[in-house]
């Protein structure tokens, strides 16, 4: 149980021990939901008029996608947690490391505190292990499993042939251009391009003075 009476709050500390379900109404779309349910523990108790404060432990645990190789990764969080709650309106209104309440409510419900820290707490991405080797950049390969490596390697080496093969083509072709034309056809495209000019523009001989 995470709810508590206030007016009970206000005369005696309270030993805290209760959980969040991955399924609670309190997560929104988008949360980094545990797999597990939360464990919360500790002591909630008055810190002066209208404030409490809680101290204690949280632990659970969520499934990330290892950022190099996309495998799931069962990650374990276990923190120590201190929050302070405070009424609606309080001069703490504007700290951000500060939980607010409604003041006209019979049960302070620490739900919303345990949502907001456990978010914080959690890394936002995780490797399966130091050496992970990733994925194939070609194929997408898991190149950390033995069987697959091979599959890996094949892969890189096909790319490679492909890559030489190719250029190595480039090397044997040789483009086509006007020099490479027979003879005869030069010729023929040359007289092509002669044109006979008409007898009124032929040269003639200069008068004698």
């Amino acid at each position: 149980m995470l709810s508590f009476d206030i007016r009970a709050l206000e005369t005696k500390a309270v030993q805290v021990d209760g959980s969040v379900q991955p399924d609670d109404p309190i997560w929104e779309e988008g949360d980094n939901r545990p797999s597990e349910p939360i464990r919360v523990t500790g002591r909630l108790s008055t810190a002066g008029e209208g404030r409490f404060y809680f101290t204690g432990r949280m632990e659970g645990r969520f499934e990330l996608p290892c950022r190099r190789c996309l495998e799931p990764v069962n990650v374990e969080v276990s923190e120590d947690v201190h929050f302070l709650l405070a009424e609606l309106g309080a001069e703490e209104a504007d700290d951000p490391e500060v939980f607010l309440y409604d003041p006209n409510a019979r049960l302070l419900d620490l739900r919303a505190a345990v949502r907001e820290t456990w978010l914080l707490t959690a890394p936002a991405y995780v490797q399966c292990r130091d050496d992970c080797k990733g994925l194939c950049a070609t194929c997408g390969t898991n190149l950390n499993e033995p069987r697959l490596i091979r599959a890996g390697a094949r892969c890189s080496s096909i790319t490679a042939t492909l890559t030489s093969t190719s250029h190595h083509l480039k090397e044997q072709i040789q483009w086509p251009s006007r020099s490479d034309a027979p003879r005869s056809e030069r010729s023929v495209r040359a007289t092509r391009t002669r044109k006979r000019l008409p007898s009124s523009f032929r040269s003639v001989p200069a008068a004698r003075a």
